[in-house]
């Protein structure tokens, strides 16, 4: 029988709008929640129902080092677009795929609707000798995995 392991987290590409950009170190996928809302009514036994309120989704964090040449500014413009109050024309699709050891695609993260809603960039310290880190928040309205 084939061993069914589980995939890790280190291999993975991101794509948004179904353009690979690479660089990216760190992706950190937030929980998606459903609200439990409590409903009683005046003939019901002495306890509250559970009914399925508003679904969260949370938001997406990419890390990645700071570059220079043909590019290196896509992702910072994108979110100076939605400062300057362009967020209509700003909405993109992010997928995020996830390869097992040979490099082969195995399952994906696509995440809807998303436009940037934090940009930071690293500290300097001249101290120091870590890579300068891009990071960019997304907001978004709906998650899905597909293998």
């Amino acid at each position: 029988m084939a061993r069914n392991d589980p995939l890790r987290n280190f291999r993975f590409r991101v794509e948004i709008d179904n353009l690979a950009i690479a660089g990216f170190s760190e992706v950190a996928i937030a929980e998606t929640t459903v609200e439990a809302i409590d409903y009683r009514e005046g003939t019901d036994p002495p306890h509250v129902r559970k009914l399925s309120g508003l679904t969260k989704y949370g938001n997406i964090t990419l890390k990645y080092g700071i570059s220079v040449g043909a590019g290196a500014l896509d992702l910072f413009n994108w979110h100076k677009a939605v400062s300057d109050g362009l967020i209509l024309e700003q909405r993109k699709r992010i997928t995020i795929v996830v390869m097992d050891e040979a490099g082969q695609d195995k399952t994906r993260f696509v995440v809807s609707e998303a436009w940037p809603v934090k940009y930071d960039p690293s500290d300097l310290n001249a101290k120091g000798n870590e890579v300068m880190i891009e990071l960019l928040e997304f907001a978004n309205e709906g998650i899905e995995r597909q293998n």
